[in-house]
C-alpha cells in the first residue's frame, strides 16, 4: 500500500511516506513555522518516490492532543489533500504516536506518554505493545492535573514525552516503583503515524476527509478547521 502521514502537533514537523511497509521520512525540529514547512516536505517526498496524491491509497495524521495550532495545521492540510485526491484518512492519537516511536527505537513495551497541556495539566496515555508490534490503548487518553492521572497496573512502565519534563517530580512521586525509565525529550514522528495509520487501514478503520477532525481532550470538542488550498 501507499500511505502519506503528517505530524505537526509538537516542536517537530514531519512527513512520512509508507510504500509496501518501507517508510521514508522528512523530520525537522522547529518550534514555529510548521504551516510553511509541511507542504514542501510533502511534495518533496512524493516527488522523490514518483508518487502523486491520487496514487496513494490513504493518508494519516496526528490528530492530537498537542499544540492547538499544530493540530489544526495537520488537520487542515490532511482534509484539503484527502478531499482533493478522494482518499480515506486515518486520524492517529499523538500520544499513541509517541508511544509507538519509543517502542520502535528503544523496544519498550509498556509506555506512559505525556505532554505538557498548559494550565498546569498534562495530556496522558497508557499504552502496551500488541502481538502485531503496534501500541494499543489501555485506557482512553485524558487531560488532568498531574496528581489526578490514571495509575497503570503493574511495573516496568517507561515514561516518555514533555509532560515528564514539566511535571516529572510530581508524576514520579505518584507512580513510585512502577517506572523503569524516563525519556522526556522524545518527540512525535510521522514515521509512527504512518505505521499506526497502516494498521488502522488494514482493519478498515478510516474516515472521510470531512470526518478527519482534531482531538481536543480539554473541551471534548473537535471543531472543523478551514481547509487550506493544496
Amino acid at each position: 500500500m501507499k500511505l502519506l502521514a503528517i505530524e505537526t502537533a509538537s516542536e517537530a514537523c514531519s512527513v512520512a511516506l509508507l510504500i509496501d511497509g518501507a517508510v521514508t521520512e522528512r523530520f525537522r525540529v522547529q518550534p514555529r513555522g510548521h504551516s510553511e514547512l509541511i507542504l514542501p516536505m510533502m511534495n518533496e517526498l512524493l516527488a522523490e518516490a514518483e508518487v502523486t496524491l491520487s496514487g496513494l491509497d490513504a493518508m494519516a495524521f496526528g490528530q492530537g492532543p498537542g499544540s492547538f495550532t499544530g493540530v489544526r495545521i495537520a488537520t487542515g492540510v490532511i482534509q484539503g489533500a484527502a478531499f482533493a485526491a478522494d482518499l480515506p484518512v486515518m486520524p492517529v492519537s499523538t500520544l499513541a504516536t509517541l508511544a509507538q516511536r519509543c517502542f520502535r527505537e528503544q523496544g519498550k513495551c509498556r509506555l506512559l506518554p505525556a505532554f505538557d497541556a498548559g494550565m498546569k495539566e498534562v495530556y496522558w496515555g497508557i499504552y502496551e505493545v500488541s502481538d502485531t508490534g503496534v501500541v494499543r490503548q489501555v485506557v482512553a487518553d485524558e487531560v488532568s492535573l498531574p496528581k489526578a492521572v490514571t495509575l497503570p497496573e503493574g511495573g516496568d512502565w517507561h515514561a516518555v514525552g514533555s509532560g515528564w519534563k514539566s511535571y516529572g517530580e510530581q508524576l514520579c512521586l505518584l507512580l513510585g516503583g512502577s517506572l523503569a525509565s524516563i525519556n522526556p525529550d522524545l518527540l512525535c514522528s510521522a514515521h509512527d503515524v504512518a505505521v499506526l495509520g497502516a494498521a488502522d487501514f488494514a482493519v478498515g478503520q478510516t474516515v472521510s476527509a470531512e470526518q478527519a477532525l482534531p482531538l481536543y481532550l480539554r473541551d471534548k470538542v473537535a471543531a472543523k478547521p478551514a481547509v487550506p488550498p493544496i
